[in-house]
């Protein structure tokens, strides 16, 4: 997309353009929670795991009733050595018919979102909590997210990001293990198999909720500063 379509797009949606990234200034190192282990069954990831192995498991995925109902499984995309990992919630409708992640108006947002801090969708990569979409794009169950949780797992393992970023309340409370609001997350380093996590609004919802754009800045920001503190 050129960058004068892009803007007119962005314009229609009534959405302004992202600032350019900013020098952030130092800071001390923000103090990391307690890790939230999950259970030994969890952890044994095989040694001898690899990307197409886990593709062709989630691609064959029936652990759940949302196999009947899926056009595509979404396993994700990007580059499988980042150093930023972007998790959101469950793919939604149009997700579910290309099997990419983060399409559509609310991905065009989250691209703008990773230009503003000099990032692009090739150099991350982005996934969701579940691999399948719920119907009606409601919000996952319990039992979907427990059957898709080592998926997500093996994926960070194989990355090994430098920074994970949960993207909205269900995405952080999934992927955390926790049911705090997503006002008790966000302004925190979390942590998910000793990779920092950061927890900020999910694109639609910045959408619906343009005010909290101002919000959603000063969350890269941190993001930024908490990949900084753990680089290297």
């Amino acid at each position: 997309m050129d960058n004068t379509l892009r803007l007119q797009y962005l314009e229609a949606m009534g959405i302004d353009v992202w600032l350019p990234r900013v020098s952030v200034p130092a800071e001390q190192p923000p103090a990391f929670e307690e890790a939230i282990d999950p259970t030994e069954a969890e952890t044994r990831i095989s040694a001898t795991d690899n990307w197409d192995v886990l593709k062709a498991d989630v691609a064959g995925c029936t652990k759940c009733a949302l196999c009947t109902t899926r056009s595509k499984t979404v396993f994700g995309s990007g580059n499988q050595q980042a150093d930023w990992m972007l998790v959101g919630e469950a793919p939604g409708q149009q997700e579910d018919e290309q099997g990419l992640p983060f399409v559509g108006s609310a991905g065009l947002l989250l691209t703008e979102m990773l230009r503003a801090i000099g990032l692009t969708r090739e150099e991350v990569f982005m996934t969701n909590v579940l691999k399948c979409n719920p119907p009606d794009n409601r919000d996952p169950h319990v039992n979907e997210v427990e059957s898709c949780y080592t998926y997500l797992q093996r994926q960070q393992q194989l990355i090994k990001p430098k920074i994970i970023v949960a993207l909205g309340r269900i995405a952080a409370q999934s992927l955390l293990k926790t049911d705090e609001p997503l006002s008790g997350l966000r302004g925190k380093v979390h942590t998910f198999n000793d990779t920092p996590v950061v927890v900020i609004y999910h694109p639609a919802y910045l959408l619906r909720f343009l005010p909290k754009k101002r919000e959603a800045w000063l969350d890269l920001k941190y993001a930024i500063q908490t990949f900084k503190n753990n680089e290297g």
